[in-house]
């Protein structure tokens, strides 16, 4: 189980064929990754595998390849239809999906040494052989919007845009950017071209670097078209038979950063507002963070001195209208009893 969804394993991927199983989203979520947070935002996880599923449609006509193959109709299993036999494309659904059925890989465990030898990713890669999920995130950016790392770590002269400090507004940028960053380890880390591709294994990084530049194309040109500004977002995949698949969930608003109306309209509303009401937990996190490196556990969160602090009922109300209402938006269909994305974006705006 991730922080915000479950797996549900119908035939487990061997080494030799991929499986089959669906992925449960629920109304949980997480920010600044520290797993499940303290209370559920309403109607998140629905919004969140209509949203997928729909891309994954996308991708799906633009001839990009994936592990999707679904959707559960909740309607057809409340009527008692087997999970299985209910997999549909998405606009055959009665009602908002919260399973989406999908191809497995393997998934190896991923050894860890102590902070002297890390993590071992050639028994990463000794165990998965020719059919495992790449243990690299792949992020792509259009923009630089606030809140965004790529303004920690890189300055604006690096992504050759003509000034010398990053101003407190979204910057554009000339041409979308890939990154690579770690998928398993406990605290997410940036890498070199270099270290990706020791990371990948059998996987080519350049045909990932391909993949995620398909994947935001696709993305991005939909956001466009419905009023939206897709500023950066990620993508997993898996490698089989010598191919690469998009994996996991792509194009939503916690997988992607997108903007309405000058207004952010994804997860990151939620992180900034952690910023400002929590500030204590917040910088906790990152002393725990940087604590780590120096010590022979993995996971952080054993050093964090603080615990999150519930989300106030108007900030849950305002949240889940977003996610609802950017799904009506973003997908042309009424899924859900929500305000307009002009309504919704207003609220959020505003708390």
């Amino acid at each position: 189980m991730t922080s915000v969804k479950e797996f549900r394993v119908v035939e487990p991927a061997t080494a030799d064929e991929l499986g089959r199983g669906r992925f449960a989203f629920t109304d949980a979520y997480s920010v600044f990754d520290w797993g499940q947070m303290p209370d559920p935002i309403p109607r998140k996880g629905a919004s969140l595998c209509t949203m997928g599923a729909f891309n994954f449609e996308l991708l799906e006509r633009a001839g990009v390849p994936t592990h999707y193959r679904g959707v559960v109709d909740p309607v057809a299993v409340e009527s008692g239809s087997d999970p299985e036999d209910a997999v549909v494309p998405l606009d055959e659904a009665g009602a908002p999906p919260t399973e989406m059925a999908i191809e497995l890989t393997q998934v190896p465990d991923l050894p860890y040494g102590g902070s002297g030898s890390g993590y071992d990713y050639d028994a990463f890669h000794d165990a998965g052989g020719g059919n495992y999920l790449v243990p690299l995130e792949v992020v792509f950016r259009n923009t630089a919007p606030i809140g965004s790392s790529l303004r920690t770590r890189r300055d604006p002269a690096d992504v050759d845009l003509p000034f010398d400090e990053w101003p407190d507004e979204p910057v554009s940028l000339p041409e979308p950017i890939v990154e690579f960053s770690t998928k398993y380890e406990e605290q997410d880390r940036y890498l070199t071209r270099e270290e990706a591709d020791r990371i990948a294994g059998r996987a080519d990084v350049d045909g990932l670097a391909d993949l995620a530049r398909d994947v935001n194309r696709v993305v991005t040109d939909r956001a466009e078209a419905t009023g939206f500004v897709h500023e950066d977002g990620k993508i997993e995949c898996l490698f089989a038979d010598g191919e690469l698949r998009v994996a996991d969930v792509v194009g939503t608003f916690d997988e992607n950063r997108f903007s309405y109306d000058d207004q952010q309209v994804s997860k990151e509303v939620v992180r900034q507002w952690y910023k400002r009401a929590d500030p204590e937990w917040v910088t906790a996190v990152g002393e725990a963070k940087a604590a780590v490196v120096d010590r022979d556990i993995a996971d952080w969160r054993e050093l964090c001195a603080a615990e999150p602090i519930e989300l106030s009922a108007d900030v849950l109300d305002a949240v889940s209208a977003m996610y609802a209402a950017g799904t009506n938006a973003y997908t042309g269909t009424e899924w859900f009893d929500a305000p307009t994305i002009d309504q919704a974006v207003d609220a959020v705006r505003n708390l």
